[in-house]
């Protein structure tokens, strides 16, 4: 079928992008969001977050009348959802905002179209996406719920992007394309060869599911491996940094780099909804998500005493997102670490965060001022840096030596 109009439900850090992109193919794109705001900066041709290029392709694909943003679900041949799928008190899986997004577009569904999920989620969300349509629209037949032959086509095909890269990588990376029937496979991978150029590779939904699950949790373990390796190394009082570097010289060990924690709407969340899954058998899993859920508190620690050698600490926290140059806050230790020093009356806490223009909510009325990097170095006698931001980097030894420094990014091992 030929896709004249496609539907993205959810504007935010994927689901702008992918329209964007779509749009820039020639393909009619309406985008959904809950947030008036958002709707109306992206109809006036603009952006609310921060990727590198966005804002170009959004200005033209607006301009040329192939993107609009609405509060409204339309019509259209092919549905993306791209909404939030976090997890709930005891790390069990969120899927309101699928359902929410289901009940949205079910009253303008009609025979032949295709929904896609690309939320992450767990073994099972497209499934229940599929009842969820069916409960809202008993006249059409939806695959692996309906006894009748199927008349709307449902698939999962989990984004994997990495932020910073994201338009690039919509288009270059190969995707995952897992229908509830081979019908539906064929479909959505139609769909995604308008602007893949990757491998589109064809699996069931349960499958696609899991591997997305998969790729994450696998990241998740080796980065607990070395936040894991970093806290014996301080108690061992050896350079962790340069003992990565020492084990990364053998041929077949490539140990990451450890950090404040893990965070992201991916990594930190995505192992849990395997452990949800499978509880007894998922251990090494859980054992990952504890050491790096672990990590900001032992972070902490280590502030305090640094803070503790002077009589009017003042500390100044680089970086508030979860990952170097992006102005995304998801689930970032960063944020926590700070909004911890704060609670716990440390000292004066400056933030410094160059991709926000103003504190994050979790931060405001907690004392914590938002300063440029210059007013730090002036001010702070304790400099924590928590984001390996691309200003951090061009620090220099002599911005930093009459400080006491807590690095968790390992920027000035080097000095």
């Amino acid at each position: 079928m030929a896709f004249k109009k496609v539907s993205v439900i959810g504007l935010g850090y994927i689901g702008l992008p992918t329209a964007a992109v779509i749009a820039s193919r020639g393909i009619e794109v309406i985008g959904v969001d809950v947030s008036q705001k958002a709707i109306e900066t992206i109809n006036q041709g603009k952006v609310h977050i921060v990727e590198p290029d966005l804002d170009m392709v959004v200005q033209a694909a607006v301009t040329m009348g192939k993107l609009r943003a609405s509060m409204t679900a339309e019509p259209a041949d092919a549905f993306m959802i791209a909404v939030p799928t976090p997890f709930k008190d005891g790390h069990q899986p969120d899927l309101s905002y699928i359902e929410a997004a289901a009940k949205a577009i079910a009253p303008v569904l009609e025979k032949g179209n295709l929904v896609v999920l690309e939320s992450t989620s767990p073994v099972g969300a497209t499934e229940k996406l599929a009842s969820w349509l069916q409960e809202q629209r008993p006249d059409l037949n939806f695959p692996g719920v309906s006894s009748g032959e199927p008349n709307i086509y449902v698939a999962h095909c989990p984004e994997r992007v990495l932020p910073g890269r994201v338009l690039e990588e919509l288009v270059s990376n190969d995707r995952i394309i897992g229908g509830i029937t081979s019908k539906c496979c064929e479909k959505a991978t139609e769909l995604y060869k308008t602007f893949v150029r990757g491998d589109c590779i064809s699996t069931n939904a349960r499958t696609a599911e899991m591997a997305k699950l998969t790729e994450n949790s696998f990241r998740d373990v080796n980065i607990a491996f070395a936040n894991e390796l970093s806290i014996i190394s301080d108690k061992l009082k050896i350079n962790v940094w340069e003992l990565i570097a020492l084990a990364n010289r053998h041929p077949r060990v490539n140990i990451l780099s450890p950090g404040p924690g893990v965070g992201g709407h991916c990594i930190a969340v995505d192992p849990w909804f395997i452990v949800d899954s499978a509880p007894e058998e998922a251990r090494i899993i859980r054992t990952a998500r504890e050491i790096n859920d672990h990590k900001p508190e032992y972070v902490v620690s280590k502030i305090k005493e640094a803070a503790d050698q002077f009589k009017r600490p003042v500390v100044a926290c680089l970086g508030l997102a979860f990952k170097a140059d992006i102005d995304d806050l998801r689930e970032s230790p960063a944020l926590d670490i700070t909004c911890e020093l704060a609670k716990a009356n440390v000292g004066q806490i400056l933030a410094v965060e160059p991709n926000i223009q103003e504190l994050p909510a979790k931060l405001q009325g907690q004392g914590v001022e938002l300063v440029s990097l210059q007013h730090a170095l002036e001010v702070a006698n304790v400099l924590v840096v928590l984001v390996d931001h691309k200003p951090f980097k061009a620090l220099q030894s002599n911005d930093i030596n009459t400080k006491v420094v807590v690095d968790t990014r390992g920027l000035f091992s080097r000095f």
